[in-house]
Formats: structure tokens, sequence, C-alpha cells
């Protein structure tokens, strides 16, 4: 079985930065709805920068854009059968420690990331194969020189696990999938970071299709339930 995955960061895990939080995630989702939902990004992104009278080949990041047009991206797309959002929000002021490498806590974000607000979610009785994930991460924070390292990281950690890897690193001014990942993360970051910014946006997020997880502990907010493969979820 498959599960693709796009993830993004927000935030800053630089030992220099000053910002209180940092965050990693984006969503999940099955093969038969990946291109369904890129298609539908595409679609209103497309929309956006013809309203704005933006080249096509121009990156909209998620804070150029307005609340209303945030509203009209998650409406069109979280209630695709497959789809769920997911972020794991790190409060930097309560860790002891500073953060001597930045590649290294991104693998362990990503590890937890999926420890808590992706693999909790599949009802792995219902499972019966191989579960491989194929990530797709934006490649603007990591060096040539460890771009194998997450998918090495991720393999060790979960070797007791019926679970593989499979990651690739992409520019996210050609990958939709990251975009939308950037759009979610970037909202949910921003739920910590300064609410005001995206109090328009939160009120129509529904919990069926989001999973978000605080550090340090276990707290978390949004699904809950293990995710049934063989029903429609459109409630």
């Amino acid at each position: 079985m498959k599960i693709y995955v796009y993830l993004d960061e927000s935030g800053s895990i630089h030992k220099n930065s000053n910002t209180k939080y940092f965050a990693v995630g984006g969503y999940f989702i099955l093969k038969n709805d990946k291109n369904k939902v890129i298609s539908l990004y595409r679609k209103i992104n497309k929309s956006i920068k013809d309203n704005r009278n933006i080249a096509l080949d121009k990156e909209i990041k998620s804070y150029d854009m307005t609340s209303a047009e945030k509203i009209e991206i998650f409406n069109y797309v979280q209630d695709i059968d497959s789809f769920y959002g997911c972020a794991k929000i790190f409060d930097k002021q309560v860790m002891k420690k500073e953060i001597i490498e930045s590649n290294i806590f991104f693998n362990y974000a990503v590890k937890l990331l999926f420890n808590d607000c992706i693999i909790p979610l599949l009802n792995l009785s219902q499972i019966k194969d191989n579960i491989l994930f194929i990530v797709s991460v934006d490649n603007r924070n990591i060096r040539i020189g460890e771009l194998n390292n997450l998918e090495t990281y991720l393999k060790t950690e979960f070797c007791l696990e019926n679970l593989d890897f499979k990651i690739t690193y992409y520019d996210s001014r050609t990958n939709y999938g990251i975009q939308l990942a950037d759009l979610i993360i970037n909202t949910f970051y921003n739920s910590y970071k300064d609410k005001k910014i995206v109090k328009e946006v939160l009120p129509i997020l529904k919990d069926k299709n989001f999973r978000i997880s605080i550090f340090p502990g276990y707290k978390t907010k949004g699904r809950t339930q293990k995710i049934a493969y063989n029903t429609k979820e459109n409630i």
C-alpha cells in the first residue's frame, strides 16, 4: 500500500534564530486521490494568479495569500476522501538545549510527525500489505550531502514496523503538492505564532481532516479516530 506525504516547514530551527516556534507538516493522501488534490490546487492557484496578474511560473507562498484565497483552497481539498493534513508544532521556549544541527533536528521532527500525527490515524488492522510512504519534501533547506539522511533515518527508526520510506526532494516552485503543504503548515504555525493572522481561516477547517501535535508532550488537536479506508469519509 502506498501513502503519499507532502512536507514543508515553518519557522526556523537554526540555533541563532529567535523564533519561538518551529513546525513541520503538510498532508498525506492515498494514490486514488493524489492527483485530484493537486489538480484542484493547481486550478485555484491559476485562478489567483490570473486575478492578480501574476505570472504562472511564479510561486505564491502562503503568506502572500489572502484569507479568502486560503479558505477557498481548504474548502475544496479538505473533503477529498483520503486527504489528511498534519502538523507537529515545536515550542522552542521550553527546550532545555539549543539546536546544534538543523538538518539532524529536521529528521527528528519528521519522525515525530509520523509517530504522532500520521501513523496513529492508520487502521493497521485493515491494511494487510506493507506500507510505503512516498514522501515529497521541499529542498530549500537541505544541503546536497545530506539528501539521503532522512530516508535512512526513518527506515532505521521504524525498522521494527511494516513501514518503508521513499524520500524525494523538490523545488517548491514547481511542485504543487509541496505548495499545498506550505499552506497547511504555515496556517497551523501561525495559529501559535500569531493567531490573528489566521483567525478567519481556522474556523472553516474540519477536525476530521487534520491532526496537530504539540512538542513537548503528547497533546493533540483535531482528528483522533482511525481512518476507515473501506468507507467514504465525506461526513
